[in-house]
């Protein structure tokens, strides 16, 4: 009974969406694994990590059924690649491996690493790698797997490349201050070529970015879910989705 009333539900909140107000870049931050794992098993937080990486694949589904082309799904910042223990950390590594392979195995998604490459293990940049080679001329959904993610470190690495660029080139430094703006800034960040995010989910109940996609989150709508990561459903996401078509987007005005 309690499925039913959900999915007559879920048709509701869908009769109210049209293609309109739906976000064309979708980002989650994947937050509550752990405490997921301790609230129902008492157990390692290996267990919340599997259950929160099933989880993506079903989420992914729902983003295709709403034909939202792009998705980052913030899995591990620069900060607990460092900060965390070893054997979680390990557990969690293993476990991203594992989405990238199996999103590529999918051949529905393209697969984007979005983060310091050289910061990762060389066995898990290369599982992403090929993830993203094998799935680099699929049509459909772009998936960004935000993975050793730092804004802060996203900006100083953007206006590195620029930099190089411009003394490879022999340009001087006043001759770059001519041409810096946000959009050469914009074009050389993790995403480029990409929309900035319209709407930013965080799971688990926390209410702040923990530096996430800092410069392109300036006119994001943010939406702070209370249901940890993996116990997240299709009928949250809607309302997520219908909170977002009712704001008033100002975009800084």
């Amino acid at each position: 009974m309690r499925k039913l009333i959900y999915r007559l539900y879920e048709r509701g909140i869908l009769g109210d969406l049209t293609s309109v107000d739906l976000p064309k870049h979708v980002a989650v931050m994947l937050d509550g694994n752990r405490r997921w794992a301790e609230r129902n098993f008492g157990a390692k937080a290996k267990i919340g990590h599997t259950a929160g990486g099933k989880k993506i694949h079903e989420f992914l589904g729902w983003c295709d059924e709403l034909e939202i082309p792009v998705v980052t799904l913030y899995m591990l910042s620069i900060e607990n690649l460092t900060k965390r223990s070893t054997d979680e950390l390990d557990d969690l590594l293993a476990i991203i491996g594992d989405v990238a392979t199996e999103l590529a195995e999918a051949k529905k998604w393209r697969v984007r690493l979005v983060g310091d490459r050289d910061s990762l293990p060389v066995d898990l940049r290369e599982r992403i790698e090929i993830a993203e080679k094998a799935t680099a001329d699929l049509k459909g959904l772009d998936v960004n797997l935000a993975v050793a993610y730092g804004g802060r470190n996203e900006i100083a690495e953007a206006m590195k490349q620029i930099l190089r660029k411009h003394s490879e080139a022999g340009s001087s430094i006043e001759d770059l201050a001519e041409l810096l703006s946000p959009e050469l800034i914009t074009e050389h960040l993790y995403t480029g070529g990409q929309p900035d995010p319209d709407l930013i989910i965080r799971t688990s109940g926390e209410q702040r970015l923990s530096g996430f996609l800092l410069w392109q989150s300036s006119n994001s709508e943010l939406y702070f879910e209370e249901a940890l990561w993996p116990d997240f459903r299709r009928v949250d996401f809607l309302r997520a989705l219908r909170a977002f078509a009712k704001r008033n987007r100002r975009f800084g005005a």
